[in-house]
């Protein structure tokens, strides 16, 4: 796969999950809009666009075929723990961007870089730790 590919795939499969988890928090939210649905909708929508993004990228980035309980359960535990990681850095951007300016324009620009960092990062981390041929 040439890396003009690899680009375009790995963003449009960002956009995909980011899509499937802002759906899946609507969706919660029309349930209702109180403290616990909120906190619902936030906790599904990430499951959602964490095992969407997963298995797009273990099929079509990866190319890892491998199958069984064990290896799914193993493979994306360590897929998540890299996005805690990474999340980490998206915040840490968002958060700091915020604390300096105080404008929301700013906070979603240190938001946007932050992710574009984390991205890029996650991209690594799962090349070596998630989908090796060891794992």
């Amino acid at each position: 796969m040439t890396l003009k590919t690899l680009i375009i795939r790995y963003t449009a499969f960002a956009v995909i999950a980011t899509f499937m988890n802002l759906f899946s928090q609507r969706v919660i939210l029309l349930m209702g809009q109180s403290l616990p649905y909120f906190l619902a909708a936030v906790a599904v929508g990430t499951l959602v666009g964490l095992v969407v993004k997963y298995l797009l990228d273990k099929r079509w980035i990866f190319f890892d075929h491998k199958k069984g309980v064990h290896h799914y359960s193993r493979q994306f535990s360590l897929y998540a723990a890299m996005g805690i990681f990474t999340t980490a850095i998206f915040w840490g951007f968002e958060t700091v961007f915020w604390l300096i300016w105080q404008s929301h324009f700013m906070r979603e620009i240190g938001a946007i870089i932050g992710l574009a960092i984390g991205y890029v990062v996650k991209y690594h981390l799962d090349k070596r730790y998630v989908f090796s041929h060891g794992a």
